[in-house]
């Protein structure tokens, strides 16, 4: 009953009107952002991704070479926060990355639907660990949390925690394109931040409806109120749908006006796309670009 205690004392308005006013507040403050130096904060808080189903070791080894030498390749330009990859290719991106700073991080736990074994999800993770990955991205068990099962839900994030250990980042992703309601997406985000997440991550980015504006300002809420509560700071990732300099702005905007500066670094905001890269680097360059 841990858990419904916490969602009880942490209880807070999730009316659409005052999530709309969050967000009018930043879409105000990203106009102001539409400048090069926001564009290199959001290119280095990216978790660039390729999760397709014709990836193989040698499209990822040149993906992951590409995101090592970009730095050099374009002036003034910063290493991606880290790669983003199927387990299977956890290997393959570490070692093309190389002497790099970028992290790599493996979908793991079922990745995207969180439908299976206990088992499997562990040790689908512990093998994505033993490969190399530095960061795991996972997916709370939509189904369960749905059905009002919050402990067991919880429960089995906190054993993928231990799993995961200390040292490594564990993004946890809520798909909150699927549970719509303001109120639920709080109450996810604060559930999983219990059981120990570092990151609440939005979307896995294969639904209909993934990353809103709406859902982030919600989930950046849950963040700023679970802090005041344990002091304890949890990221945001915004992923599903983030293509544009725009949109990458509006949610570096939001996390800006309701978590503060400090959560402006990769260390506590990322963003997860794949065209959003060649889209930032074409503004930053004036001209189009198709590095990666």
């Amino acid at each position: 009953m841990e858990y419904l205690k916490m969602l009880k004392e942490l209880e807070a308005d999730c009316r659409p009107s005052a999530v709309e006013n969050l967000v009018a507040k930043a879409r105000a403050l990203a106009e102001r952002n539409q400048n090069p130096e926001v564009y290199c904060q959001c290119f280095a808080c990216l978790d660039l991704t390729s999760l397709r189903e014709t990836d193989n070791e040698d499209s990822i080894a040149t993906f992951a070479r590409k995101a090592a030498q970009c730095a050099t390749s374009f002036s003034n330009i910063p290493e991606v926060a880290s790669l983003c990859v199927y387990p299977i290719f956890v290997d393959a991106a570490g070692l093309a990355l190389g002497d790099s700073n970028i992290a790599v991080t493996s979908v793991a736990g079922g990745f995207p639907a969180s439908q299976t074994y206990l088992e499997v999800k562990m040790l689908e993770l512990a093998m994505s660990l033993e490969n190399g990955a530095d960061e795991v991205d996972v997916v709370m068990s939509v189904g369960q949390f749905l059905s009002g099962n919050y402990e067991a839900m919880a429960s089995e994030l906190q054993m993928l925690r231990d799993e995961a250990g200390e040292d490594t980042t564990l993004k946890v992703i809520i798909e909150s394109g699927v549970l719509r309601e303001p109120a639920l997406i709080r109450r996810a985000s604060l559930l999983v931040m219990e059981a120990g997440a570092d990151f609440v991550k939005t979307s896995t980015g294969k639904t209909a409806v993934s990353a809103t504006p709406e859902a982030a300002a919600v989930m950046c809420v849950a963040i700023s109120d679970f802090y005041r509560k344990t002091g304890r700071k949890v990221g945001f990732k915004a992923a599903g749908g983030i293509s544009s300099p725009a949109d990458a702005v509006l949610y570096y905007s939001i996390v800006q006006s309701i978590l503060g500066e400090e959560w402006l670094n990769p260390s506590l905001f990322r963003i997860g796309a794949s065209s959003l890269a060649n889209n930032l680097l074409s503004e930053l360059e004036g001209r189009p670009i198709t590095y990666f």
